[in-house]
């Protein structure tokens, strides 16, 4: 069992930036595909960014160029560094992880707010 606990939201101005981060507890996230998603109200939650227990990470076009997802495995912890928001990056920022096992488990936190607003 994983519990994830995100932190890091607030609110921000447009071309501003946050650092979410993912504490992880309970198991070691090395084996362990970890991302971030978000979900802005009225939408579907979406995939922001992925990376891999190899550290190889993957973005959703919109986001190419301005966020970046790392890992610290040693703190168990994910971070998805956002620059340069947009007022349409407002949405709940939710961290996931999923065990490389096939059907291995998927987790999910509780989510933290990001406001990108003047």
């Amino acid at each position: 069992q994983v519990q994830l606990v995100e932190s890091g939201g607030g609110l921000v101005q447009p071309g501003g930036s946050l650092r979410l981060s993912c504490a992880a507890s309970g198991s070691s996230i090395s084996n362990y595909i970890m991302a971030w998603y978000r979900q802005a109200p009225g939408n579907q939650r979406e995939l922001v960014a992925s990376i891999t227990r190899g550290g190889s990470t993957s973005y959703a076009d919109s986001e190419k160029g301005r966020f970046t997802i790392s890992r610290d495995n040693a703190k168990n912890t994910v971070y998805l560094q956002m620059n340069s928001l947009k007022p349409e990056d407002t949405a709940v920022y939710y961290c996931y992880a999923h065990l490389v096992v096939v059907g291995g488990p998927q987790y999910w936190g509780q989510g933290t707010q990001v406001t990108v607003s003047s």
